[in-house]
């Protein structure tokens, strides 16, 4: 949890970011959560009447804090996607919540904030077609369950073949990736996975830009360099850029061994969002 802070701390130190361009993160409503999730769900985590095979699954103990937490997590997703339609890109400084079930959570993942925005964004009209690229380390199993089954939504993860989690749901587009897979092979199944993931004709696209494939990541089981996952971001973003797609960012795993290497990780991932976009 600890990495939150100081990712913040570090955009603002390194100059990434300025403070005028942060913002907190609105609390997601009730109503807005029962876009993705049941309202079954919902009422027990507020309450923290969870089972607890449940909080077993999640893998964080329940409490208040947690709660508002994860309202705030999703909120920060759903005000991203927002301003991205204005700016061309927005980012959460936490999301990608992507193993959480319509009605359980899984994977430190209690609310599904890709889901939630993704169904806001097509419920209200702001967009007929979406794409989520998910490049974190673990299957977006949660986003799939809950999204696979809309036409209007391309989902492509790319992750380890033998990583958690060890029953999925299949998304639209599934890249397996073999342990210790390292720059050249990843970068390209990259370039299959988003070639077929653009060619959907999205008009946002949420970008899940977990770190966890670093090679020192604890619970990766790949072998990308810090430059490997710059070239992914930027091969990602750069293409979105040059087809005029808003792009979200949200945040994703990131668990290595020290913690400094997963805060460069995604500071540098907005460092080349910066980039991109912020150039003439």
């Amino acid at each position: 949890m600890e990495k939150y802070a100081r990712l913040r701390q570090a955009l603002l130190a390194q100059r990434v970011l300025t403070p005028e361009e942060l913002f907190p993160s609105p609390p997601a409503t009730r109503q807005q959560i029962l876009r993705a999730h049941t309202a079954e769900y919902f009422d027990a985590v507020a309450s923290g009447s969870l089972e607890a095979r449940i909080i077993r699954q999640i893998g964080l103990p329940w409490s208040p804090e947690l709660f508002a937490r994860s309202l705030a997590s999703v909120g920060g997703t759903l005000a991203a996607s927002q301003q991205a339609l204005i700016d061309g890109i927005s980012g959460n400084l936490a999301g990608g919540t992507h193993h959480a079930l319509a009605g359980e959570g899984m994977g430190y993942c209690m609310f599904n904030d890709l889901a939630v925005a993704a169904l806001a964004l097509l419920e209200e009209g702001k967009a007929a077609r979406i794409t989520i690229v998910d490049l974190d380390v673990h299957q977006g199993n949660g986003t799939a369950a809950i999204l696979g089954n809309r036409k209007e939504v391309f989902l492509l993860s790319l992750h380890g073949a033998k990583n958690y989690p060890y029953r999925r749901t299949p998304s639209t587009l599934d890249i397996d990736l073999p342990d210790c897979s390292g720059d050249k092979e990843y970068l390209e199944a990259l370039e299959e996975g988003l070639t077929a993931a653009l060619a959907f004709g999205p008009q946002i696209v949420f970008y899940q830009a977990g770190v966890d494939p670093l090679n020192e990541d604890r619970l990766g089981r790949l072998s990308l360099s810090m430059q490997g996952l710059e070239q992914r971001d930027r091969r990602v973003l750069e293409e979105c850029r040059a087809r005029g797609i808003p792009v979200v960012l949200v945040m994703g795993g990131g668990y290595a061994n020290p913690i400094e290497l997963t805060v460069q990780a995604h500071v540098q991932t907005y460092r080349v969002a910066k980039e991109i976009y912020c150039r003439n």
